[in-house]
């Protein structure tokens, strides 16, 4: 079927473009997709221990779903575009909150033992001051996944399929393709952003080509 769907999409390419991440049909489309979606009961070791979580570029709470079903207790503070947050509040309960500002999260979560990220620091304006951003909430750790790295910061135009966008099958009647921004970051910059962490982990990311992923975790001042 995969065979199959490859040569569709060579033959028969869609006209119809969507740009960029604030657009009604994209948000949608993953809003919808994330509260169909049913994720698998696998451990999840990163979140274990984990009491509080700002989860940066987490659309409607995908990971949440993931995290809390070990642990239940866990609090999940999403930041996202306004769009994506207008949206996925409906979802919102007392341990899981959506925001558009990095600083309010980490308010609500009043202290915030990881920060994570996956797939999303390369689409905003800004990726290494947006790091900076999140280091300086002081999280305990930081876990990033999917990360364009190159010798140096460049940027390119992405184009993805609307249903390929969001967990699980597609609820778009119609395909569509998307475009949006992405930077391609330095290494050195990115490593270097992280002020008052130290590198604990770094390698490719098997769940995409040509992307890194990367553990952090905060100095500890001696007495």
């Amino acid at each position: 079927m995969k065979f199959v769907k490859r040569v569709g999409r060579k033959l028969f390419k869609p006209r119809d473009v969507i740009v960029g991440y604030e657009n009604p049909e994209l948000v949608e489309t993953i809003f919808l997709k994330t509260v169909n979606h049913k994720p698998s009961s696998h451990a999840w070791p990163l979140v274990v221990g984990a009491k509080t979580v700002l989860d940066f570029g987490g659309g409607a709470g995908l990971h949440y779903k993931l995290a809390c079903r070990q642990s239940q207790d866990i609090r999940w503070a999403v930041v996202e575009t306004p769009a994506m947050v207008r949206r996925a509040r409906e979802l919102a309960t007392d341990r899981l909150m959506f925001f558009d500002r990095i600083e309010e999260a980490a308010d609500w979560l009043g202290g915030v033992d990881l920060v994570h990220s996956n797939g999303a620091i390369q689409y905003v304006p800004d990726p290494l001051e947006t790091v900076k951003a999140l280091c300086s909430v002081r999280p305990a750790m930081l876990a990033w996944h999917r990360v364009p790295i190159s010798d140096q910061i460049r940027h390119e135009v992405q184009t993805s399929y609307l249903s390929d966008n969001g967990p699980g099958e597609s609820v778009a009647s119609k395909e569509k393709l998307v475009r949006y921004e992405r930077t391609w970051i330095s290494e050195q910059a990115f490593i270097g952003a992280h002020d008052g962490f130290r590198l604990t982990e770094q390698s490719s990311d098997p769940m995409e080509r040509g992307t890194q992923q990367f553990k952090f975790a905060r100095h500890v001042r001696a007495e």
